[in-house]
């Protein structure tokens, strides 16, 4: 066994948002890789609006993989995942691994919170994901033949959140080699949700449509569903400028980080019906 093996199998993880569809695939990946994952999720006892959870999930790890909830640019984001850091770092817990948003400008303030703290940081900066259309509110939309969805005819590089896993694992597992960087993630090309709804109509028999709408006729009907003003505005927002085409092209840090390829999305989608995953 080498000594960067040993030190591997005896890092402890802990995993926010661990039910969640990244924390999940962390998980998952850290515990494939040797490591020793301590899951933090609200069924853990941890809560992020919950700031007297923290001390009991950091106490005695060695690493901490942050995925905020909602999203890493929303108005708290910054405040609790800066509080957060410094708590870790207070406890011993420097290794920090946070996930964030390529082309995100409202991401930017609790990037630089982790990078206040005084923690090893990593940021991971990720594409949209793949498995948003397979996990999350896209699906049932899916299941009944429509995908209406503010994202016009822009082209986005879907990335496998299996490859993201890979990644953070990766730079948890390679000493000092990705602290303070911040590491650009996405699929290895380019497609419309119009074309990646086509993909998953060929692939499950469905006569399947997508619909193109203004980011504020979805709030209107994310409002209509119940979701409170101030998140529905948020959404809003940030639909308007991430779905702007600022995202329309390739990031290399799956290729240069674990030396493959990205998955591709015709896998995901494949893997996903087979899983019967969209099956109305």
């Amino acid at each position: 066994m080498t000594q960067n093996t040993a030190r591997t199998r005896d890092m402890t993880v802990l995993v926010t948002g661990a039910s969640g569809r990244t924390g999940s695939r962390v998980a998952q990946a850290a515990r494939a890789a040797g490591l020793t994952v301590r899951a933090a999720s609200r069924a853990h006892g941890f809560d992020w609006d919950d700031r007297t959870t923290w001390a009991d999930a950091l106490r005695g790890a060695d690493a901490a993989y942050l995925v905020y909830p909602s999203d890493v640019g929303a108005p708290s984001a910054a405040d609790a995942v800066g509080a957060l850091a410094r708590e870790a770092v207070a406890l011993g817990v420097r290794r920090l691994v946070l996930l964030s948003s390529r082309g995100e400008e409202r991401a930017r303030p609790a990037e630089e919170a982790l990078r206040a703290s005084g923690a090893d940081w990593t940021i991971v900066r990720a594409a949209w994901f793949a498995q948003n259309f397979s996990e999350g509110p896209l699906v049932e939309g899916l299941r009944h033949g429509e995908l209406v969805f503010p994202a016009g005819e822009v082209e986005e590089p879907f990335i496998d959140v299996r490859d993201i896993a890979d990644v953070v694992v990766a730079a948890l597992t390679a000493g000092d080699r990705y602290v303070g960087q911040e590491l650009a993630v996405s699929g290895s090309r380019l497609l419309s949700f119009r074309t990646a709804v086509a993909e998953i109509a060929e692939a499950t028999g469905n006569k399947l449509t997508y619909t193109p709408v203004t980011a504020r006729q979805y709030g209107s009907t994310l409002a209509g569903f119940g979701v409170p003003p101030e998140e529905t505005e948020f959404l809003v927002e940030l639909f308007e400028s991430l779905l702007d085409g600022r995202n329309a092209y390739l990031s290399h840090g799956v290729q240069q980080i674990l030396g493959r390829e990205p998955r591709e999305f015709s896998d995901f989608v494949r893997e996903t019906a087979e899983a019967g995953v969209w099956k109305g």
